[in-house]
């Protein structure tokens, strides 16, 4: 039986941990139905977890036995960080859940020429990807940044990471690192996918002059939620 998962500030280091959290008792009482002798995961968004035995599981406060702790083994070894555009109606969310799951680790909203949604839910989305991290078996809480401009992320991407892929239809898929990167080593890639409706002219060539290595996801034309998760997917992959 899979044991259910939580992700928060817990302190791993005793024998008993006591949670007061409103959410997270909520959460495990009311949802899940969980009772005094269930065990759960809890993990300190800092790669260490534990089984935990509910001792006590009341209305306003809980008490867990720590059985084991160890170390999470599911995070992936790229430090992928995924530039997408804000997309109209729920598409943002969806594609910051997705990447999430498949284990990138930092998250930009970017603003582009073809960007017409601007406002975001900055709580929901944190919600969401903390759900989804722990839905996946995460070891960390992925970073959710306040939105920036396209050029900005650029010039952040160029001094920041290993290697940028800038996604465009047309180009081939990149399924290796650069040739000089070594081999189990963290390599920190940016992911730039384009808003609805592509890409500006500008945009790629400021693409081309910051150096970005251009790629594409196939034949098919995907839409922007998708080419997000797909993109993300092949980043985190990446060998």
């Amino acid at each position: 039986m899979r044991l259910h998962r939580f992700i928060g500030n817990f302190d791993l280091s005793k024998k008993e941990v006591s949670i007061n959290d409103a959410d997270f008792i909520n959460q495990a009482k009311n949802v899940l139905r969980l009772r005094a002798g269930d065990e759960i995961i809890l993990c300190d968004g800092n790669m260490n977890e534990t089984t935990a035995r509910f001792a006590e599981l009341g209305s306003l406060a809980s008490k867990l036995e720590i059985l084991k702790v160890y170390r999470n083994e599911n995070e992936p070894e790229n430090y992928a960080h995924l530039y997408c555009p804000i997309l109209k109606k729920e598409n943002f969310e969806l594609a910051a859940q997705k990447a999430v799951e498949v284990g990138v680790k930092e998250i930009t909203p970017i603003i582009t020429a073809r960007t017409i949604k601007l406002g975001l839910n900055y709580e929901r989305l944190n919600k969401i990807i903390k759900e989804a991290a722990e839905q996946s078996g995460r070891g960390i809480l992925s970073k959710l940044n306040k939105a920036s401009d396209f050029e900005k992320s650029v010039d952040e991407a160029k001094n920041k990471n290993d290697l940028n892929l800038f996604f465009q239809t047309g180009y081939s898929l990149i399924l290796q690192k650069n040739a000089d990167r070594p081999k189990n080593t963290e390599c920190h890639i940016g992911i730039f996918v384009g808003p609805e409706g592509g890409w500006a002219d500008e945009e790629v060539k400021t693409a081309q002059s910051a150096g970005f290595t251009f790629a594409g996801l196939g034949k098919t034309v995907l839409r922007a939620e998708t080419a997000a998760v797909v993109a993300s997917y092949v980043a985190v992959n990446i060998q």
